[in-house]
Protein backbone atom coordinates (compact mmCIF):
# COMPACT_ATOMS: atom_id res chain seq x y z
CA UNK A 1 0.00 0.00 0.00
CA UNK A 2 3.11 2.48 1.10
CA UNK A 3 3.77 5.03 2.49
CA UNK A 4 1.21 7.74 1.83
CA UNK A 5 -2.79 7.75 1.64
CA UNK A 6 -4.68 5.86 -0.63
CA UNK A 7 -7.09 7.96 -1.90
CA UNK A 8 -9.34 7.36 -5.29
CA UNK A 9 -8.40 9.80 -7.75
CA UNK A 10 -10.71 12.54 -8.43
CA UNK A 11 -11.50 13.70 -12.33
CA UNK A 12 -11.41 17.46 -11.56
CA UNK A 13 -9.26 19.45 -13.08
CA UNK A 14 -8.84 23.35 -13.21
CA UNK A 15 -10.00 24.97 -16.30
CA UNK A 16 -6.58 26.31 -18.11
CA UNK A 17 -6.99 30.48 -17.79
CA UNK A 18 -3.70 32.18 -17.20
CA UNK A 19 -3.21 35.61 -15.80
CA UNK A 20 -0.40 37.34 -17.97
CA UNK A 21 1.22 40.53 -17.08
CA UNK A 22 2.27 41.80 -21.06
CA UNK A 23 1.98 40.86 -24.39
CA UNK A 24 4.13 38.38 -25.40
CA UNK A 25 6.64 40.93 -27.07
CA UNK A 26 6.82 42.04 -23.52
CA UNK A 27 7.32 38.52 -22.16
CA UNK A 28 10.48 38.36 -24.97
CA UNK A 29 11.77 42.42 -23.87
CA UNK A 30 12.52 40.75 -20.76
CA UNK A 31 14.32 37.73 -21.23
CA UNK A 32 12.08 35.36 -20.39
CA UNK A 33 13.15 31.56 -21.77
CA UNK A 34 12.30 30.22 -24.98
CA UNK A 35 10.33 26.70 -24.61
CA UNK A 36 11.90 24.32 -26.79
CA UNK A 37 9.08 22.14 -28.86
CA UNK A 38 10.30 19.29 -27.67
CA UNK A 39 10.47 19.71 -24.49
CA UNK A 40 13.85 18.95 -23.62
CA UNK A 41 15.96 19.68 -20.47
CA UNK A 42 19.18 20.31 -21.95
CA UNK A 43 18.42 22.64 -24.86
CA UNK A 44 19.45 26.28 -24.73
CA UNK A 45 15.83 27.11 -25.01
CA UNK A 46 14.86 25.97 -21.85
CA UNK A 47 17.76 27.51 -19.80
CA UNK A 48 17.21 29.56 -16.45
CA UNK A 49 15.23 33.18 -17.04
CA UNK A 50 18.43 34.85 -16.46
CA UNK A 51 19.50 34.04 -19.79
CA UNK A 52 18.51 36.75 -21.66
CA UNK A 53 16.95 35.76 -25.10
CA UNK A 54 16.85 37.52 -28.61
CA UNK A 55 13.47 38.26 -30.29
CA UNK A 56 13.75 36.00 -33.51
CA UNK A 57 11.00 34.00 -35.58
CA UNK A 58 11.88 31.19 -33.58
CA UNK A 59 11.61 32.38 -30.58
CA UNK A 60 8.53 33.83 -31.46
CA UNK A 61 7.14 30.10 -32.49
CA UNK A 62 8.58 28.75 -29.49
CA UNK A 63 6.31 31.14 -26.93
CA UNK A 64 3.86 31.33 -28.80
CA UNK A 65 1.78 28.59 -27.43
CA UNK A 66 1.62 30.05 -24.25
CA UNK A 67 -1.00 33.06 -26.21
CA UNK A 68 -4.61 32.38 -27.10
CA UNK A 69 -6.05 33.70 -29.84
CA UNK A 70 -7.12 36.76 -28.40
CA UNK A 71 -4.17 37.62 -26.93
CA UNK A 72 -3.39 40.01 -23.82
CA UNK A 73 -3.27 43.88 -23.66
CA UNK A 74 -0.01 45.29 -22.41
CA UNK A 75 -2.21 46.71 -19.38
CA UNK A 76 -2.10 43.06 -18.46
CA UNK A 77 -5.28 40.99 -19.43
CA UNK A 78 -6.53 37.73 -19.36
CA UNK A 79 -5.69 34.68 -22.21
CA UNK A 80 -5.98 31.87 -23.06
CA UNK A 81 -3.67 29.21 -23.22
CA UNK A 82 -4.13 27.91 -27.00
CA UNK A 83 -3.03 24.38 -26.43
CA UNK A 84 -2.83 22.46 -22.99
CA UNK A 85 0.55 21.30 -22.30
CA UNK A 86 1.60 18.25 -20.95
CA UNK A 87 4.27 17.15 -18.57
CA UNK A 88 7.36 15.08 -20.60
CA UNK A 89 8.76 14.11 -16.72
CA UNK A 90 7.08 11.66 -14.47
CA UNK A 91 8.22 14.20 -11.79
CA UNK A 92 9.24 17.92 -11.29
CA UNK A 93 11.19 19.28 -7.54
CA UNK A 94 12.32 22.05 -5.87
CA UNK A 95 15.11 24.06 -8.65
CA UNK A 96 14.53 21.66 -11.89
CA UNK A 97 14.18 23.93 -14.83
CA UNK A 98 12.88 23.67 -18.20
CA UNK A 99 9.86 23.18 -20.50
CA UNK A 100 7.81 20.88 -17.99
CA UNK A 101 8.34 23.76 -15.15
CA UNK A 102 7.20 26.25 -17.56
CA UNK A 103 3.76 24.45 -18.72
CA UNK A 104 3.46 23.46 -14.45
CA UNK A 105 3.76 27.27 -13.98
CA UNK A 106 0.72 27.75 -16.62
CA UNK A 107 -1.52 25.38 -14.58
CA UNK A 108 -0.52 26.55 -11.49
CA UNK A 109 -1.41 30.03 -12.91
CA UNK A 110 -4.64 28.61 -14.05
CA UNK A 111 -5.24 26.99 -10.57
CA UNK A 112 -4.90 30.60 -9.03
CA UNK A 113 -1.99 29.49 -6.67
CA UNK A 114 0.70 31.28 -8.75
CA UNK A 115 1.67 34.67 -10.09
CA UNK A 116 5.43 34.59 -10.92
CA UNK A 117 6.91 34.43 -14.47
CA UNK A 118 6.38 31.51 -16.44
CA UNK A 119 10.36 31.29 -16.61
CA UNK A 120 10.76 27.26 -16.73
CA UNK A 121 12.96 27.75 -13.02
CA UNK A 122 11.35 25.57 -10.35
CA UNK A 123 12.15 28.10 -7.31
CA UNK A 124 10.35 28.79 -4.14
CA UNK A 125 8.03 30.60 -5.42
CA UNK A 126 6.52 27.59 -7.42
CA UNK A 127 7.45 25.20 -4.64
CA UNK A 128 5.16 27.39 -2.02
CA UNK A 129 2.63 27.33 -5.30
CA UNK A 130 2.46 23.33 -5.39
CA UNK A 131 2.14 23.13 -1.60
CA UNK A 132 -0.94 25.44 -1.77
CA UNK A 133 -2.68 23.49 -4.74
CA UNK A 134 -1.87 20.05 -2.72
CA UNK A 135 -3.37 21.58 0.28
CA UNK A 136 -6.06 23.02 -1.57
CA UNK A 137 -7.16 19.63 -2.96
CA UNK A 138 -5.97 17.65 0.20
CA UNK A 139 -2.90 16.06 -1.84
CA UNK A 140 -0.33 14.75 0.13
CA UNK A 141 1.58 18.52 0.44
CA UNK A 142 5.15 17.44 -0.56
CA UNK A 143 6.13 20.07 -2.94
CA UNK A 144 6.94 17.12 -5.66
CA UNK A 145 4.88 17.25 -8.87
CA UNK A 146 4.18 13.55 -9.37
CA UNK A 147 1.10 11.41 -11.02
CA UNK A 148 -1.45 12.46 -8.61
CA UNK A 149 -0.53 16.26 -8.46
CA UNK A 150 0.16 16.78 -12.05
CA UNK A 151 -3.56 14.80 -12.53
CA UNK A 152 -5.38 17.29 -10.66
CA UNK A 153 -3.35 20.13 -12.41
CA UNK A 154 -4.15 18.75 -15.64
CA UNK A 155 -0.85 18.22 -17.09
CA UNK A 156 -0.45 14.70 -16.01
CA UNK A 157 2.40 12.59 -17.75
CA UNK A 158 0.82 10.19 -20.55
CA UNK A 159 1.75 6.89 -18.68
CA UNK A 160 -0.92 5.25 -20.65
CA UNK A 161 1.30 5.26 -23.66
CA UNK A 162 3.78 2.99 -22.02
CA UNK A 163 1.43 0.32 -21.02
CA UNK A 164 0.96 -2.33 -23.19
CA UNK A 165 -2.60 -4.20 -22.89
CA UNK A 166 -2.40 -7.96 -24.06
CA UNK A 167 -5.37 -9.81 -24.75
CA UNK A 168 -7.47 -11.62 -21.94
CA UNK A 169 -6.40 -15.43 -21.79
CA UNK A 170 -8.97 -17.64 -22.25
CA UNK A 171 -10.60 -18.66 -18.62
CA UNK A 172 -8.16 -21.18 -17.08
CA UNK A 173 -5.41 -20.75 -18.87
CA UNK A 174 -2.14 -21.85 -17.00
CA UNK A 175 1.32 -20.66 -17.27
CA UNK A 176 3.92 -23.13 -17.32
CA UNK A 177 4.44 -23.16 -14.12
CA UNK A 178 0.52 -24.41 -13.53
CA UNK A 179 -0.86 -21.43 -12.24
CA UNK A 180 -3.71 -19.76 -13.79
CA UNK A 181 -3.47 -16.41 -15.94
CA UNK A 182 -5.71 -13.86 -14.62
CA UNK A 183 -7.44 -11.38 -17.49
CA UNK A 184 -4.61 -8.90 -17.59
CA UNK A 185 -1.72 -11.58 -17.47
CA UNK A 186 -0.04 -13.40 -20.40
CA UNK A 187 2.70 -16.29 -20.70
CA UNK A 188 5.96 -16.56 -22.21
CA UNK A 189 5.65 -15.33 -25.92
CA UNK A 190 2.57 -13.91 -25.61
CA UNK A 191 4.10 -11.24 -22.90
CA UNK A 192 5.45 -8.19 -24.01
CA UNK A 193 9.15 -8.14 -24.02
CA UNK A 194 11.47 -7.50 -21.05
CA UNK A 195 12.94 -3.91 -20.76
CA UNK A 196 16.28 -3.44 -21.37
CA UNK A 197 18.76 -3.61 -18.10
CA UNK A 198 16.43 -5.41 -16.51
CA UNK A 199 18.72 -7.98 -14.47
CA UNK A 200 19.66 -11.55 -15.37
CA UNK A 201 18.83 -14.59 -13.65
CA UNK A 202 15.29 -15.68 -11.56
CA UNK A 203 14.12 -12.10 -10.72
CA UNK A 204 10.92 -10.71 -10.85
CA UNK A 205 11.16 -7.42 -12.60
CA UNK A 206 8.79 -4.40 -12.63
CA UNK A 207 8.79 -1.30 -14.74
CA UNK A 208 7.27 1.66 -12.98
CA UNK A 209 6.01 3.62 -16.32
CA UNK A 210 4.64 0.46 -18.18
CA UNK A 211 2.88 -0.93 -14.87
CA UNK A 212 4.04 -3.99 -15.61
CA UNK A 213 5.39 -7.14 -13.86
CA UNK A 214 7.44 -10.03 -15.13
CA UNK A 215 8.11 -13.17 -13.49
CA UNK A 216 11.94 -14.38 -15.00
CA UNK A 217 12.96 -18.00 -15.04
CA UNK A 218 16.81 -18.87 -13.82
CA UNK A 219 17.72 -18.93 -17.93
CA UNK A 220 15.82 -15.87 -18.46
CA UNK A 221 12.86 -17.42 -20.12
CA UNK A 222 9.53 -15.50 -18.97
CA UNK A 223 7.34 -17.59 -17.24
CA UNK A 224 4.40 -14.79 -16.87
CA UNK A 225 3.90 -10.79 -17.07
CA UNK A 226 0.55 -8.87 -15.75
CA UNK A 227 -0.42 -5.07 -15.02
CA UNK A 228 -0.40 -3.59 -11.84
CA UNK A 229 -1.57 -0.49 -10.17
CA UNK A 230 1.57 1.25 -8.92
CA UNK A 231 2.25 4.18 -6.83
CA UNK A 232 0.46 7.71 -7.96
CA UNK A 233 3.12 9.46 -5.72
CA UNK A 234 6.34 8.73 -7.47
CA UNK A 235 7.63 7.11 -4.81
CA UNK A 236 8.60 4.01 -5.80
CA UNK A 237 12.56 3.35 -5.64
CA UNK A 238 14.56 2.30 -8.75
CA UNK A 239 17.30 -0.74 -8.50
CA UNK A 240 17.88 -3.88 -7.34
CA UNK A 241 16.41 -5.38 -3.99
CA UNK A 242 15.44 -8.06 -2.31
CA UNK A 243 12.44 -10.12 -0.88
CA UNK A 244 12.76 -9.68 2.41
CA UNK A 245 9.53 -10.19 4.21
CA UNK A 246 6.07 -12.08 3.39
CA UNK A 247 2.58 -11.74 4.96
CA UNK A 248 -0.45 -13.81 3.88
CA UNK A 249 -2.35 -10.67 5.04
CA UNK A 250 -1.59 -7.62 6.74
CA UNK A 251 -3.26 -3.89 7.63
CA UNK A 252 -2.57 -1.00 5.67
CA UNK A 253 0.07 1.82 7.24
CA UNK A 254 -3.43 3.92 7.97
CA UNK A 255 -5.43 0.91 9.47
CA UNK A 256 -8.16 1.19 6.56
CA UNK A 257 -7.37 -1.52 4.34
CA UNK A 258 -6.71 -5.37 4.40
CA UNK A 259 -3.48 -5.97 2.15
CA UNK A 260 -3.73 -10.12 1.06
CA UNK A 261 -0.25 -12.02 -0.09
CA UNK A 262 1.99 -8.84 0.79
CA UNK A 263 5.78 -9.57 -0.95
CA UNK A 264 8.08 -6.47 0.93
CA UNK A 265 11.37 -5.66 -1.05
CA UNK A 266 12.08 -1.91 0.27
CA UNK A 267 11.74 -0.19 3.60
CA UNK A 268 10.26 3.38 4.13
CA UNK A 269 10.83 5.72 6.98
CA UNK A 270 7.46 4.62 8.08
CA UNK A 271 6.20 1.80 5.66
CA UNK A 272 6.87 -1.17 3.17
CA UNK A 273 6.83 -0.93 -0.81
CA UNK A 274 5.82 -4.54 -2.10
CA UNK A 275 3.72 -6.37 -4.13
CA UNK A 276 -0.10 -7.65 -3.03
CA UNK A 277 -3.45 -8.38 -4.40
CA UNK A 278 -5.50 -5.33 -4.02
CA UNK A 279 -6.75 -3.90 -1.29
CA UNK A 280 -10.24 -4.34 0.78
CA UNK A 281 -11.89 -1.81 3.11
CA UNK A 282 -11.88 -2.76 6.50
CA UNK A 283 -14.88 -1.19 7.17
CA UNK A 284 -16.92 -1.98 4.37
CA UNK A 285 -15.20 -5.11 2.92
CA UNK A 286 -15.38 -3.20 -0.73
CA UNK A 287 -12.51 -3.51 -3.17
CA UNK A 288 -10.24 -0.32 -3.36
CA UNK A 289 -10.24 -1.03 -7.43
CA UNK A 290 -11.39 -3.78 -10.14
CA UNK A 291 -8.94 -5.69 -12.26
CA UNK A 292 -9.69 -3.46 -15.17
CA UNK A 293 -8.03 -0.57 -13.29
CA UNK A 294 -4.79 -2.30 -13.41
CA UNK A 295 -2.05 -0.63 -15.50
CA UNK A 296 -2.89 2.69 -14.08
CA UNK A 297 -1.08 3.88 -10.99
CA UNK A 298 -3.69 3.94 -7.93
CA UNK A 299 -1.66 2.93 -4.96
CA UNK A 300 0.47 4.86 -2.28
CA UNK A 301 3.33 3.11 -3.05
CA UNK A 302 2.88 -0.69 -3.70
CA UNK A 303 2.17 -2.93 -6.68
CA UNK A 304 -1.50 -3.86 -6.45
CA UNK A 305 -2.73 -7.21 -8.44
CA UNK A 306 -5.30 -9.04 -9.82
CA UNK A 307 -6.26 -12.24 -7.06
CA UNK A 308 -4.73 -15.00 -9.37
CA UNK A 309 -1.54 -12.74 -10.18
CA UNK A 310 -0.75 -12.41 -6.82
CA UNK A 311 -1.75 -16.06 -5.69
CA UNK A 312 1.21 -16.75 -8.65
CA UNK A 313 3.69 -14.14 -6.84
CA UNK A 314 3.04 -15.48 -3.77
CA UNK A 315 4.50 -18.94 -4.59
CA UNK A 316 6.90 -17.59 -7.03
CA UNK A 317 9.03 -14.52 -4.59
CA UNK A 318 10.09 -16.11 -1.78
CA UNK A 319 12.46 -14.10 0.84
CA UNK A 320 15.57 -13.62 -1.01
CA UNK A 321 14.13 -13.58 -4.83
CA UNK A 322 15.55 -10.36 -6.74
CA UNK A 323 13.17 -7.48 -7.66
CA UNK A 324 14.20 -5.18 -10.21
CA UNK A 325 12.61 -2.04 -10.56
CA UNK A 326 13.25 0.46 -13.63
Amino acid sequence: MGPRPVRLPRDVYVRRRVVAGSLLVGVLAIGVVVYDALGSDDTPAVRAASESVGVTESTAAAVAPLVGEAGAGLDGGEFTVADACTLVAAKLVLNDRGADVACLQRALSAAGTYSGALDGVFDDDVYAAVVQLQENEELFADGVVGYETAGHLGIRTPVELRVVRTPPPAPKTLDRLGYYLSSVASKGNDAPPLPPDSGSGRRVVYDRLAQRVWAVDDDGTIIRSWLVSGSKYDNEPTGTFEVYSRSEETTAWNGKARLPKMIRYFQTDIGHIGFHGIPTSIETGERYQTDAELGTPLSGGCQRQADLDAAFLWEFAQVGTEVVVV
